[in-house]
């Protein structure tokens, strides 16, 4: 897959699920669709745990100033 935006494979990936769920591909169009929204699936959630190692947030001090903590996920 070249260079793609997040919002591009998720739209991409809607339109698949759109065509799957109208019922009217042919058996081999509803594999080739399905492989080609799994490659988009898997683009958006590798997209989605980089973003997620990078969010920081700012815990504001007693003395106006910021600090950057690191993102936790919940368990």
């Amino acid at each position: 897959m070249a260079v793609e935006k997040f919002e591009t494979a998720l739209k991409k990936l809607e339109e698949v699920v759109k065509k799957l769920e109208g019922g009217e591909l042919s058996l081999e169009d509803s594999l080739k669709a399905f492989e080609e929204g799994v490659k988009h699936s898997a683009f958006c959630s590798k997209k989605l745990n980089e973003a997620e190692r990078r969010v920081e947030l700012l815990i504001k001090q007693r003395d106006g100033s910021f600090t950057k903590k690191p993102f936790e996920e919940e368990e």
